[in-house]
C-alpha cells in the first residue's frame, strides 16, 4: 500500500490547496486534509488503538458528540424569523430532501447495502453534521469519503446552483418579484418554536431527538436573551474546537486501504447526483406551485429548500439582482433556506429511526 500511502497524502495536500487557495469550507477541509496527509505516513501509528488520531475518533465520532455539540452552535446563529413570519415555504425545503432518497435508491440499484446505502444518501441533506451523525452509526467504514463528499460538494454549491437555475428557469421567472411585507408576531413565539418544533420531530422520528433537540437548544439559547456568555461560548469557542477536532478525526479514517476503493468513487459520483437532484426538485416544485399561483413565485426559491444556509439563499439573491437590480429576493430565500436546515434533520430523523426495519425486511 506505500504507492496508495502517497496518493493519498497527495489528495490530503489538494485539501489543503482547495481550502487555502480556493477557500472551500478551509475550517473544516485543512484540518481534514493534513490529518489525512498525517494518517497515511508510513508506521506512524496515529491510527492506531493508541494513535492520536484514533484516540480523537473513540471520543467525538464514535459516540456521535461532535455532530451534536456542531447542531448547538449552529442553532445559535440561526434566526427563525423569515420562516415564522412565512410557513408555507417549508414546502419547498421539503422538495428539497428529495434528493436523499434518489441518492439512496441508486446506491441500492448498484449494489450498496441498505445502511451504507442510507449513509450515502443523506448526502443529499447537504447537512454536514446530519451525514456525519448517520454514516458513524450505521457505515463508520465509509465516513471518510461521505464526510469529504458532502462539505467539498457543500462549498461548490454556488457552482451547481448558478447553472440550475439559469438552465431551468426563463428570464421571465427569473425577474418575478415575491412581495415582502413583515408579518407581526410576538417575541414569545421565537421562544415557542424550538421547543414545538424539537417536540414534534421527537415525536416522528424518536431517533433523530438528539439532532433536533441540540440545534433548538443552541437557537433557544440565542433567542431567550439571558444566556448571552453561553450562546456566545457555543457560537465561538465551542464550535471552532469541535470543527478542528471534528477535521482531525474525519481525515484519520481516510487512509489508503479504506479510502483508495471502488465504493469511494461511486459515493463521489452518487454525491454529485444527490446534490443536482436537490436543487433541480427543489426548483421544479417551486415551477409548479409558481403556476398555481398565477406567477407570484419566483422558482429560484425552490432551490434554497437545501441546508446549505446561508450560502444558498444568498446565492439565489445574487442572480435575483443580476437579472434585475431592484428585485430584494433575500428574505423569501433565507426562509426557505432556514427551513431547509430543519427538513435535512428530519429527514435524518426519519431514516434514522425507520432505516433499520427497512433494512430488515
Amino acid at each position: 500500500m506505500f504507492l496508495g500511502n502517497i496518493l493519498m497524502m497527495t489528495i490530503g495536500l489538494l485539501l489543503i490547496y482547495l481550502g487555502i487557495k480556493k477557500k472551500y469550507e478551509p475550517l473544516l477541509l485543512v484540518p481534514i486534509g493534513f490529518s489525512a496527509f498525517l494518517a497515511n505516513i508510513p508506521y506512524s501509528g496515529l491510527t492506531d488503538v493508541s494513535g492520536f488520531l484514533r484516540i480523537i475518533y473513540d471520543l467525538g465520532i464514535e459516540n456521535e458528540l461532535f455532530p451534536l455539540l456542531l447542531f448547538i452552535g449552529i442553532g445559535t446563529m440561526i434566526d427563525f424569523s423569515p420562516l415564522i413570519e412565512r410557513p408555507w415555504l417549508l414546502i419547498f425545503s421539503a422538495a428539497g430532501q428529495i434528493g436523499i432518497f434518489i441518492a439512496l435508491m441508486f446506491a441500492l440499484l448498484i449494489g450498496f447495502k441498505p445502511l451504507e446505502a442510507v449513509s450515502i444518501g443523506i448526502i443529499g441533506a447537504m447537512d454536514g453534521p446530519t451525514a456525519i451523525y448517520v454514516t458513524s452509526k450505521y457505515a463508520p467504514h465509509l465516513l471518510g469519503p461521505v464526510s469529504v463528499c458532502a462539505y467539498s460538494y457543500m462549498a461548490s454549491i454556488p457552482l451547481l446552483q448558478v447553472p440550475l437555475c439559469k438552465i431551468l428557469t426563463t428570464r421571465k421567472e427569473r425577474l418575478i418579484r415575491m412581495e415582502y411585507s413583515q408579518t407581526p408576531f410576538s417575541n414569545s413565539l421565537k421562544l415557542i418554536f424550538p421547543i414545538i418544533v424539537t417536540l414534534i420531530v421527537s415525536l416522528i422520528a424518536p431517533a433523530g431527538t438528539p439532532l433536533i433537540g441540540c440545534l433548538m437548544f443552541g437557537n433557544l439559547m440565542k433567542e431567550s436573551g439571558v444566556l448571552e456568555r453561553l450562546t456566545k461560548s457555543a457560537q465561538n469557542e465551542i464550535t471552532n474546537i469541535t470543527t478542528l477536532l471534528l477535521g482531525l478525526a474525519i481525515g484519520g479514517t481516510m487512509t489508503a486501504e479504506k479510502f483508495l476503493t471502488i465504493q469511494s468513487l461511486l459515493i463521489f459520483l452518487l454525491g454529485i447526483l444527490a446534490f443536482i437532484s436537490a436543487i433541480t426538485c427543489g426548483i421544479l416544485f417551486a415551477k409548479i406551485v409558481n403556476l398555481l399561483s398565477r406567477g407570484k413565485v419566483n422558482p429560484m426559491i425552490g432551490s434554497c429548500g437545501i441546508s446549505a444556509f446561508p450560502m444558498a439563499a444568498r446565492t439565489v439573491h445574487k442572480i435575483g439582482r443580476e437579472e434585475d437590480p431592484d428585485n430584494w429576493l433575500i428574505m423569501h430565500a433565507m426562509a426557505t433556506n432556514v427551513g431547509g436546515q430543519i427538513a435535512s434533520i428530519i429527514a435524518g430523523s426519519i431514516i434514522l429511526t425507520y432505516a433499520p426495519f427497512l433494512a430488515s425486511l
